[in-house]
């Protein structure tokens, strides 16, 4: 077990040593397998059956989360923010899962060429092709079979046709290189294991002086072992949240430049959901420690 850990923390470079060491200690104690010993194809086959089911059955923002084997408890809309005003809304694409408009500060202009990480029902893809308009682009990027079915159906039945979806996987996107103006992207990556490649990913396939307008699940400290083992923590875009000095550190590195959360707001989860998952125990040691959970967008650019 304690060679599992140390492999998934030096294989990832955003896992930092004191997370790996707490994960490695707890494991010696209990014997159990986590998150951290789960490999990143199991972690997206999680993500994508339980997404998918969401899309089957055309949740609403307030239905929660419902699988094959009953409802869960994440509720979404403790993230989402309203589209409903906004031009280009089409509400069968609204699913009620972004944690952020990336839009708002995307900066989009006519003719650009856009690209959306996670595109889900095609909520977003369809308020950015309001803002490029005719002369512009929109390519959606999601891998889940079921979403990107559901995004062309309202894709056609809207007419709508400087907009296409691609099935594929955000840390291999399938678009050329040097190719988009503008990338958005809206409470996906927080659930992609190797978030290092993702970001490596955007900034392959940005144009020169091209940017991104990301909408993402943060945290200001390490969570508890316990929250980030918990699979529908994940799932629900908690546990697999970045630490925020990470994220902005990591984007430095890549070489983006220009670097800024343009919005943030701290994430307030009802006691009781959180109990479902961690014990008391766990939840006073979160709540004592100070770290809170952000819903932030974040805007860089590439050199």
């Amino acid at each position: 077990m304690d060679n599992c850990v140390q492999q998934n923390c030096e294989e990832n470079q955003l896992c930092d040593k004191q997370n790996c060491n707490q994960q490695k200690d707890a494991q010696q104690q209990l014997g159990s397998k986590t998150n951290c010993c789960e490999s990143e194809e199991q972690i997206k086959n999680n993500v994508k059956q339980r997404y998918g089911e969401i899309c089957e059955q055309k949740l609403s923002i307030n239905s929660g989360c419902c699988s094959t084997s009953g409802c869960g408890t994440i509720d979404y809309a403790i993230f989402a923010e309203k589209y409903q005003n906004l031009q280009g809304y089409i509400p069968e694409a609204d699913l009620g899962l972004g944690c952020g408009i990336p839009t708002e500060f995307a900066e989009l202009k006519k003719g650009d060429v856009v690209l959306d990480l996670g595109s889900g029902a095609g909520n977003d893809c369809f308020i950015a092709k309001a803002q490029v308009g005719e002369s512009g682009r929109v390519i959606g990027v999601d891998m889940t079979p079921s979403m990107i079915r559901k995004a062309q159906l309202n894709s056609d039945k809207y007419n709508i046709r400087n907009v296409e979806f691609r099935q594929g996987d955000i840390t291999d996107i399938p678009v050329l290189d040097n190719y988009v103006d503008v990338v958005i992207s809206n409470c996906v990556i927080n659930l992609v294991p190797d978030k290092r490649k993702v970001f490596s990913e955007i900034h392959r396939v940005l144009k020169q002086n091209g940017h991104f307008s990301i909408s993402d699940v943060l945290s200001t400290g390490d969570l508890p072992l316990a929250i980030r083992q918990a699979q529908e923590l994940h799932i629900g875009g908690v546990s697999g949240a970045l630490r925020k000095d990470v994220y902005l550190k990591t984007l430095e590195e890549l070489g983006f430049t220009d670097i800024k959360i343009k919005k943030e707001k701290v994430i307030d989860f009802p006691e009781e959901l959180m109990l479902q998952y961690v014990s008391k125990e766990v939840l006073n040691e979160f709540e004592n420690s100070g770290t809170k959970i952000l819903s932030a967008t974040i805007f860089a650019r590439k050199k």
